[in-house]
């Protein structure tokens, strides 16, 4: 054989060689860039850093390939907009409660937490290996959207109050912040509840449109600043034993990436979930006794609120039940599993924590 054609011939094999591999390459590593519009404000870091730390490590484990633009509210959409936004396809995808949308369905609120319903780990445990985020995930399918969990608050406080709460009755007309399943129950018990988006609720309180509002525990409420308005600090926030924070994407988008990618959203949210967890248990201890320094005085609810409240709420879970078919199949397994987690619970992590609790306290 001719040896320059033999040059020739293998050069041009080459050529076309890396012309076939360079979009095998680029097709394993795509462009993709998404929007992502968060219902928290920046001021409160440690849910509005949920977003920016999941966008952090996807471009990471991406080599820069997935990137995605964190927006505050309002700067796209309204805080309480971000599922509508993403069903519709506004953005590709955001960090919201799911419980800010019952007014579409109840069975909404699910994913975030029923009031009296699970704490944290029992929320985790059900929707990572009993069944719940499966059935959150169908459920979303109806609104186009896919769903992951990507943050948990933990218990949180009863709110601020500009009175005292000595008894059922002075809950009997008082104009409350309170978003969710919570609000309902607390209507019936003669509050007025109004869901106003984080950013906005320290100004209504300010005016005195408010008499009354919760958000989250110590650390986030700090930084809102409601310690200024109000004065009461009430426990405990009895409709958020945990709020799950969900990673909502629009279904399309979603079924649209590779699995590789898939698989970093995924991975990068349980990172989430689990550092937001530790930062408010971290962080929370430390700025209630701030705010008790700067004067709040912290109040337990009566006994007959909270008795009146859980009896309010699972005659709610009833009714809802026996009424609507999505709130049935998710309250057919949360029922019998919360009984099973109270359980064990009750056996040994309650009388561990409240020992520990009790001896703490008689130590200098």
């Amino acid at each position: 054989m001719d040896r320059r054609n033999f040059v020739k011939t293998a050069a041009t094999g080459a050529a076309g060689s890396a012309l076939i591999a360079a979009p095998a390459i680029a097709q394993g590593q795509p462009k993709v860039s998404w929007r992502l519009t968060s219902s928290y404000p920046k001021s409160l870091d440690t849910l509005f850093g949920l977003s920016t730390q999941v966008a952090k490590r996807v471009a990471e484990a991406t080599d820069g390939n997935f990137q995605i633009q964190v927006f505050a509210p309002g700067e796209i959409v309204p805080g309480l907009q971000a599922l509508d936004a993403v069903q519709n396809g506004t953005v590709e995808c955001s960090h919201t409660l799911s419980s800010f949308y019952i007014g579409k369905d109840p069975a909404f609120a699910f994913e975030t937490s029923l009031p009296f319903g699970f704490n944290t780990r029992q929320q985790n445990a059900w929707l990572y290996s009993g069944g719940g985020l499966e059935l959150c995930r169908a459920f979303m399918q109806k609104f186009n959207i896919h769903t992951i969990p990507s943050g948990n608050t933990g218990a949180q406080m009863g709110g601020w109050f500009r009175k005292e709460i000595k008894s059922l009755e002075d809950l009997k007309g008082l104009k409350m912040r309170i978003a969710g399943m919570g609000g309902q129950i607390m209507a019936k018990l003669g509050v007025v509840p109004q869901q106003i988006a984080g950013g906005d609720i320290y100004p209504a309180l300010e005016r005195g449109t408010l008499d009354a509002v919760e958000f989250s525990g110590p650390l986030d409420d700090e930084k809102l600043g409601f310690q200024k308005v109000a004065k009461y600090y009430y426990y405990p926030g009895f409709w958020e034993g945990n709020a799950n924070v969900s990673f909502l994407v629009n279904l399309e988008k979603w079924n649209a990436l590779p699995a590789s990618y898939k698989a970093i959203v995924e991975a990068a949210c349980a990172e989430a979930n689990a550092l937001c967890v530790a930062k408010y248990d971290h962080g929370n201890p430390d700025a209630l006794v701030r705010l008790a320094g700067t004067g709040a005085e912290l109040r337990p609810f009566p006994q007959e609120v909270m008795l009146a409240a859980f009896k309010e709420a699972y005659a709610l879970y009833a009714e809802l039940a026996a009424s609507n078919p999505n709130f049935k199949a998710f309250y057919d397994s949360f029922l019998p599993y919360w009984k099973k987690e109270n359980l064990w619970f009750r056996i040994a992590e309650l009388p561990f924590d409240a020992f520990n609790a009790q001896m703490s306290a008689q130590m200098r």
